[in-house]
């Protein structure tokens, strides 16, 4: 549906939230508000605050959230935003914004805001881990020891690049563990380095969780890294950008709607760049309990065309 308008032909209102912790969380707004003002939308900026917070307080009195930041940024609203029903724009400002490319958004965040004022509102779906929403991908394993690795520091000071400088590091002392996954009816138990579950397509300043995965498809793809040792890895890459990983012998993947991940020793749980839960793991997709101003299916990149440069 198109955007909605308020009564009268009065501008559309619009809560204004930047993370001025992310990499590019001290981008000048001033273009975008006049951006958005030409398009039909007043920004509302309250003081900083709680994402979350801030959504519900305001959810009242606006008619849309724009959040500026990047994939952390969008995984701290999600509940916010499915309890309130209120659309989301997005201003990509943060390292990797993977949603962002995920759904064909541009990068420039001034192209950004001038997309959400003629873009639709589409449906989209969201990962569902032990009650915490995600946008992009949550994984176990190689995944969630990066995270942990990752600084917000390191990532507004190298970029992309930090993720592969801690990725390196991380390398040196991963070790495979045993994991069950339970799902459509079938119970597995396997060794893997990494165990990722994913709702949308890219994740990791980088990387596809799968080539014709989307936020909207009302699946979750799943895949495993079952190798032997931490250098294939390394030969995995290419597979592991393009979303190809899947046709590799030693990756196990598939589509689910429900999967639940147990492991012997207690195991974070990485979702959207955050460390939120941790195993045994009940993930679910929920599916179109979103709305987010984004191209259509047809004007979004494909995988290759999406890629990050090295």
């Amino acid at each position: 549906m198109p955007p909605t308008q308020p009564p009268s032909g009065q501008p559309r209102r619009a809560l204004l939230i930047c993370n001025a912790k992310a990499r590019n969380g001290r981008f000048d707004l001033e273009e975008i508000r006049t951006v958005l003002r030409a398009g039909g939308i007043e920004p509302v900026e309250p003081p900083p605050g709680d994402c979350k917070a801030l959504i519900t307080a305001h959810a009242g009195s606006v008619d849309l959230v724009i959040l500026g930041g990047g994939d952390g940024t969008m995984n701290a609203a999600a509940e916010a935003l499915v309890e309130t029903k209120l659309p989301l724009g997005i201003l990509p400002l943060g390292t990797a914004n993977d949603l962002a490319r995920s759904l064909g958004i541009p990068i420039d965040p001034v192209a950004a805001a001038r997309l959400i004022t003629t873009a639709e509102a589409r449906p989209a779906d969201l990962g569902w881990v032990n009650g915490h929403y995600y946008f992009n991908v949550a994984s176990i394993g190689f995944s969630a020891e990066l995270a942990g690795e990752l600084t917000a520091e390191s990532k507004k000071a190298w970029g992309v690049l930090g993720y592969a400088v801690a990725a390196v590091r991380v390398l040196r002392r991963v070790r495979p563990f045993t994991v069950t996954i339970e799902h459509d009816g079938q119970t597995e138990r396997v060794t893997t380095i990494q165990a990722s579950v994913g709702n949308g397509r890219h994740y990791g300043g980088g990387m596809t969780v799968e080539a014709e995965a989307a936020v909207d498809d009302g699946k979750l793809d799943f895949y495993s890294l079952e190798v032997a040792h931490w250098w294939r890895l390394l030969a995995l890459l290419p597979a592991l950008r393009r979303g190809t990983q899947g046709r590799a012998r030693d990756v196990r993947a598939f589509k689910t709607t429900e999967i639940r991940l147990s492991t012997r020793k207690r195991r974070p749980v990485n979702t959207d760049g955050e460390l939120t839960t941790y195993t045994p793991a009940h993930f679910k997709v929920v599916p179109k309990v979103i709305r987010i101003f984004a191209p259509g299916p047809e004007a979004r990149p494909s995988a290759r065309d999406s890629l990050l440069p090295l």
